[in-house]
């Protein structure tokens, strides 16, 4: 019976995946909104005057294979506030999550607004979108790279520049 339930709830989430027109129609059925949007292009400008602390939300395989240059991998399933709140003291410190997408990374966006932090922003489209607006992202070793890790499959649709990777 679980079986089955899983089995029929990962196909209605698979082929909701696929029926999506839009980003934004994505991110209306995954998000709250609960934490705002910030988008790539106000990204750009804030880390050009090196006024945000960049977190990225996704786990440490797939920041391995490309992130925002200078972000700190917070990752999502080992995320933890105590760890983080001891490393950013400062519950004001203007802060950006992003994922792939902006799905996860709202959810971390909560855990840290719950920790106290005041000033945290979701970016729009993760970073699928950063590098879809040809901004550039690195690998593991700090070089740039045109390699993204889509996370999934169906997600890796709304990758449209870069080499996508698993």
């Amino acid at each position: 019976m679980r079986i089955t339930l899983f089995l029929l709830f990962s196909l209605i989430c698979y082929s909701s995946m696929f029926s999506q027109k839009t980003l934004d129609e994505l991110l209306q059925q995954y998000n709250t909104r609960s934490i705002p949007y910030i988008s790539v292009e106000e990204l750009f400008m804030l880390r050009a005057n090196g006024d945000v602390l960049v977190l990225d939300t996704r786990e440490e395989t797939e920041f391995q294979v490309s992130h925002i240059s200078g972000s700190k991998l917070v990752g999502f399933n080992t995320f933890s506030t105590e760890k983080t709140s001891e490393e950013i003291s400062d519950k004001n410190t203007p802060i950006v999550v992003y994922c792939s997408l902006g799905i996860r990374s709202e959810e971390i966006g909560e855990k840290l607004k719950k920790a106290g932090y005041t000033n945290v922003k979701n970016l729009y489209g993760g970073i699928f979108e950063w590098k879809n607006k040809a901004y550039p992202i690195v690998d593991s070793t700090n070089t740039e790279t045109e390699n993204v890790h889509t996370f999934s499959k169906p997600w890796g649709k709304w990758l449209k520049k870069g080499i996508k990777t698993n």
